[in-house]
């Protein structure tokens, strides 16, 4: 068992010993990089586009939703609450 461990985690991949080879690997390398970074900047300037215009477009509805209230009426939400001696009792039998 030992000896499997060391095979799988001693492995180093062979480089070419071309120069060129070596260069055009490197170059790869590097465009390789080069593209996820440009895929990176894009996707996180459209999530940011996309969450601007979210906001502007909510921004709107609000504002047009506050116009039309009237000025003596106050919106909200609510909600019953029962008793707390209620919840908590045990029920009777």
């Amino acid at each position: 068992m030992p000896f499997f461990f060391h095979r799988v985690f001693s492995y180093r991949p062979a480089k070419p010993r071309n120069p060129l080879a070596k260069l055009l690997l490197g170059l790869v390398g590097l465009v390789l990089l080069g593209a996820l970074l440009v895929f990176g900047l894009v996707a996180g300037l459209g999530m940011l586009l996309f969450a601007g215009i979210r906001r502007a477009l909510n921004a709107q509805a609000a504002s047009a939703t506050a116009r039309r209230a009237q000025a003596d009426v106050i919106e909200g939400e609510f909600r019953v609450v029962n008793d707390v001696r209620e919840r908590i009792s045990a029920p009777r039998a």
